[in-house]
């Protein structure tokens, strides 16, 4: 059932949007949207999946809806978040490094960051790729599906609402958000995006595709081991002294009870 050709399709579109968007960011120097980048990359590789399935089905038009909703919301939120916050660190080192300096930032951000976006997107494009091939009729699974994926879509969506509230208010800029979904996991976004992925998971499984689940395997154990969670907390507490307490006492991904503050001699 796997189509290589459709999947090498996607690269290719995923990689020529990448390209386009690196010369647009050329002017401005900066990549302070760029994070907007994934659920566009995202999206782009599920319409032209759908469009080359050779017997799209309900399941293909699902998962690209779920898809639309999905990058539509992602991508308003990280625009709107980003244009008020200073470009992130990782791309400010991306800039200074290197040994040609700043005159080599243009060729170091099209591999480093806009390529490979556009590959790890396409890599775990994978379950999309299965749910637009088709399959079978509708049946439970993709009910479930839809079911983890409106949980991850809510739980991303709320908690995102909430640290966009806490970063609001000037009072609260080293201070750590410990309230709401926050309380019960130090990134409930991540953890949002996980299930959600898991939901494209299994579309792919229903439609007896497997090997989609290879998808968002990669992307939980990126966001949680790689360049996720190590990533955002790798020089947090030197901003936010009392985040070491908040690591002590609340889990990093999977949401669970805050457990008791450590006592100090």
């Amino acid at each position: 059932m796997f189509d290589i050709d459709i999947y090498a399709s996607g690269l290719a579109i995923a990689l020529t949007l990448a390209v386009v968007l690196w010369a647009v960011s050329l002017p401005t120097r900066k990549l302070v949207f760029v994070d907007a980048l994934w659920p566009i990359l995202v999206l782009a590789m599920a319409l032209s999946y759908v469009h080359a399935s050779p017997q799209p089905a309900d399941r293909s038009y699902l998962v690209l809806f779920l898809v639309t909703v999905w990058a539509t919301r992602l991508s308003v939120f990280l625009v709107s978040r980003n244009r008020w916050l200073p470009e992130d660190h990782r791309y400010r080192a991306i800039r200074d490094g290197g040994p040609a300096g700043d005159s080599g930032f243009a060729e170091r951000s099209l591999y480093m960051v806009f390529g490979l976006q556009a590959i790890l997107a396409w890599i775990i494009s994978l379950p999309l790729l299965g749910a637009a091939l088709g399959g079978p009729p509708l049946g439970w699974l993709d009910g479930l599906a839809v079911v983890c994926w409106l949980i991850g879509l809510l739980v991303e969506a709320v908690s995102d609402q909430q640290l966009t509230v806490f970063r609001a208010h000037a009072a609260n800029q080293h201070r750590v958000l410990d309230r709401g979904l926050w309380r019960w996991s130090r990134h409930p976004n991540l953890f949002g995006e996980a299930c959600l992925w898991w939901g494209y998971g299994l579309l792919a499984l229903a439609a007896g595709a497997w090997w989609g689940l290879l998808g968002p395997a990669l992307h939980t154990l990126l966001l949680a081991r790689v360049s996720g969670i190590p990533r955002m907390e790798s020089d947090i507490t030197k901003r936010r002294p009392d985040y070491a307490d908040y690591i002590r006492r609340t889990n990093a991904f999977i949401p669970g009870p805050p457990r008791r503050p450590v006592p100090t001699a």
